[in-house]
């Protein structure tokens, strides 16, 4: 049996997800949260397989620190994602962070179901909009500066002072994991893949004053 937890801020949403997911034999709902603080105060007890969250209409860039930090506090966890608009978020990013699936609000039952169970059994979903994003975006040239978020442009200055992950997550009160995934984030984006190289771009762009 799959154990599977159900996140929405909507009541209606999270009782129609729950009910979705009960339509497989196979699959059981062991709980669900209104909110990932929920989610985060809830999951080491209820130990879900897959976690199914909708953020379908409350999307947040700082939700794919959250999630990883509970995976951190926790254990890692098959997390799936719905949300309104593929091309609202950061993929590369999601990714990173931990998410194992990645769907459309416009995906049907049979999708969600196929999905859940696919990720208990340790396998990436991506809807084929979400693939055919991820090949286009590497053909697009961003601008940095405007990619960067206010905490990686914070993390680039850190680095411009010549701090290690260790001094950044102490400063910063975060753990050393989550420095690791905002450098990776920052040396995606700045195209780079050195620490001098990303200082070297952040001054260039203006990003760190030395």
């Amino acid at each position: 049996m799959i154990r599977v937890m159900v996140v929405a801020t909507s009541p209606v949403v999270r009782a129609g997800l729950s009910a979705v997911v009960t339509t497989n034999p196979r699959l059981t709902v062991v709980g669900s949260a209104s909110d990932l603080d929920v989610l985060a105060s809830e999951v080491g007890q209820l130990q879900p397989d897959v976690v199914l969250v909708d953020l379908s209409g409350n999307f947040q860039q700082s939700v794919w620190e959250k999630l990883l930090v509970i995976q951190e506090q926790q254990y890692p966890l098959g997390i799936i994602v719905i949300v309104e608009e593929l091309d609202s978020i950061d993929l590369e990013t999601a990714l990173r962070s931990g998410i194992r699936g990645i769907l459309p609000s416009t995906s049907t039952e049979s999708e969600i179901v196929a999905a859940v169970e696919a990720i208990a059994f340790g396998l990436l979903v991506l809807h084929p909009d979400a693939v055919e994003l991820l090949s286009i975006r590497e053909k697009i040239v961003t601008n940095p500066v405007q990619t960067l978020t206010p905490r990686e442009i914070e993390v680039l200055g850190m680095l411009g002072s010549g701090l290690g992950n260790k001094a950044i997550a102490k400063r910063l009160h975060i753990s050393e994991h989550t420095v690791k995934f905002h450098l990776s984030s920052i040396f995606q984006k700045l195209s780079v893949s050195s620490r001098t190289e990303a200082v070297a771009v952040g001054v260039r762009l203006g990003l760190i004053m030395l």
